[in-house]
Order: C-alpha cells, then structure tokens, then sequence
C-alpha cells in the first residue's frame, strides 16, 4: 500500500550524454536540467513501485523544479525523494538532488498510479484511423 513517506534515492555520474550541449538543452557542457528531471522521476517512481498492486505503475504528470547549480560532466548527482502527499491515485513528491558539492536541484514530482495494460491500450488506440 502507497503511504505518505516513502523515500527514495538514486544516483548517476554525469557524462558527455548527459550534458545540456548534447541534450538540446543548452551549449554548456554541464549536467543537463532535462537529464535532473529524469533522474528526479526514475528515482521517485522506483520508490513507490514495491508497493504497488501487481499490474501497476506510475507516470508523471507534473513537475515544478529549480536548477540552482550547474555539475560538471564526471561528477556523481544524488537524488532523495519523499512522498509527501497521496490523494486516491495522485502522488506527489518532494525532489532534492545534489553533486558532490551541495544541492543542484530541487522542487515536487507528482505522478499518478495506473493500471499498465489499460493505460498502454488506451494509449495506443490513439494511432487506430477514426472509423467514417
């Protein structure tokens, strides 16, 4: 069962793939906003998943984040999160993460629970032609 706090943590070391000039997101050679939000989801949907009913999963709907400081491609990024409020399917997160020199970014995740095969039918029936 999915209660208020449950806590996860993640970590990745930022490389040349990661970096903001790669990822279209900017021209600097620096740990990427878009490759932090990534690592912000994976580790808050990882937390949760052990206590999920079986055929189940999560997927984001909302983020609100800062990037304070820019991490340097070769440095280890930490991610922390914590579920902080849980209304019917509707998750949200606190969201920290941090190089080895303090805190890069932070803000709150929300996420919804879905049942997976219900969500991917629905999902791909949008490629079916209309019928006339």
């Amino acid at each position: 069962m999915v209660k208020k706090g449950i806590k996860g943590h993640g970590e990745i070391v930022v490389t040349a793939a990661l970096s903001a000039e790669k990822m279209g997101s900017g021209v600097m050679d620096v740990f990427a906003t878009p490759a932090m939000l990534a690592l912000m989801e994976n580790t808050a949907y990882k937390s949760v998943l052990p206590y999920l009913n079986e055929g189940c999963g999560t997927v984001g709907t909302k983020v609100d984040i800062e990037h304070i400081a820019a991490s340097p491609v070769g440095m280890k990024v930490e991610c922390d999160t914590e579920l902080i409020e849980v209304d019917g399917r509707r998750l949200v997160f606190k969201v920290e993460a941090s190089d080895e020199k303090g805190l890069i970014g932070k803000g709150t995740h929300e996420r919804f629970i879905i049942e997976s095969q219900k969500f991917r039918e629905k999902t791909y029936n949008k490629l079916k032609k209309d019928e006339e």
